[in-house]
């Protein structure tokens, strides 16, 4: 088996949410943006994995193609809620690394006009209980109010995410909102799902990005090991069965497999970390995933977040 290198990325500024075009528009900007940052062509890449959920039966991968070039190359579509994007990438990821391709490129698009509000779950009594609502802030509300339950975590340590991350968006020049947000602005922003307010809570956006994956042998073909960074593990796990309290649902489990996956196939362990770029969907996630990702031992996640905290460090 290859290892499998990106030797080229690219993504689009955010914009507000349905007005930024068609989405095969947008797919096919950051397609092309990551293969002009691979010095490739369309012509060279022998597949195309494209993840979009909200159009998931509409066949965006090929529409990206007819923007960009129609070259008869084989398209998988993939939409799997959140992990669309990522799960693209590792559908493309597992395609080199099995010998099926030496060029592959991945796109993630998404418009998000089309709301966040859950669907496909069908009638009848859910088999995750009747607790709260199906929406996703409301989902994350009440895995962080479990936390907060558990181990104490205060609305101003889920608060704090929110302050970083924006802080962290000021020196983005793609993200959809360059602004500082003192932790009083964030804690007394509208509320719409104790303990997240509407500051903490991701952004409505259109975007999308772009991957080129390649083989080592490809990659030193064409002198581009160099610039390559070696993708050392991608892991996707679901949710197992366990006896527990089917009213809450569980928003870890399948996190902590797959971290504790790729630690072990990387060969490496949180202490050996320089930096993490996690998913922030809601403020109270980003504080359950750092227990998720042993980023620290479980409880500590909201101390974490406290610039004057000492912690022990990371625990499996």
């Amino acid at each position: 088996m290859s290892d499998v290198y990106v030797v080229g990325i690219d993504m689009i500024k955010f914009m507000k949410a349905g007005t930024g075009g068609s989405v095969q528009g947008l797919g096919a900007k950051a397609a092309l943006m990551a293969l002009d940052d691979a010095g490739l062509k369309i012509q060279q890449m022998e597949a195309l994995y494209c993840g979009n959920l909200y159009q998931a039966s509409a066949m965006v991968g090929q529409r990206i193609l007819q923007e960009i070039g129609q070259t008869g190359i084989p398209v998988v579509n993939v939409a799997n809620a959140c992990a669309t994007g990522a799960t693209a990438f590792r559908e493309a990821w597992m395609a080199v690394k099995a010998g099926a391709y030496d060029l592959v490129l991945a796109v993630g698009v998404e418009q998000m006009s089309a709301g966040l509000l859950g669907g496909g779950a069908g009638k009848g009594i859910p088999k995750e209980g009747l607790l709260g609502s199906a929406t996703m802030p409301a989902v994350f509300a009440e895995a962080g109010m479990e936390h907060a339950r558990k181990y104490g975590t205060t609305f101003e340590q889920f608060a704090k995410v929110s302050v970083k991350n924006h802080h962290h968006s000021t020196m983005n020049p793609k993200a959809m909102y360059q602004i500082e947000t003192p932790l009083e602005m964030v804690m007394n922003a509208e509320m719409i799902a104790y303990p997240n307010t509407k500051l903490m809570c991701s952004v409505n956006v259109d975007g999308s990005a772009a991957a080129v994956l390649c083989s080592e042998k490809k990659a030193k073909e064409l002198g581009l090991l160099k610039r390559a960074v070696r993708v050392r593990a991608s892991v996707m796990t679901s949710d197992p069965w366990q006896e527990r309290d089917l009213v809450m649902p569980d928003v870890n489990t399948c996190t902590r497999m797959a971290a504790k996956k790729a630690y072990e196939t990387a060969g490496i362990g949180p202490e050996d970390l320089a930096l993490v770029e996690l998913h922030d969907c809601f403020a109270t996630a980003e504080i359950l995933h750092y227990e998720n990702l042993f980023l620290c031992k479980e409880g500590e996640a909201g101390r974490m977040i406290d610039p004057d905290t000492s912690l022990e460090g990371p625990g499996a």
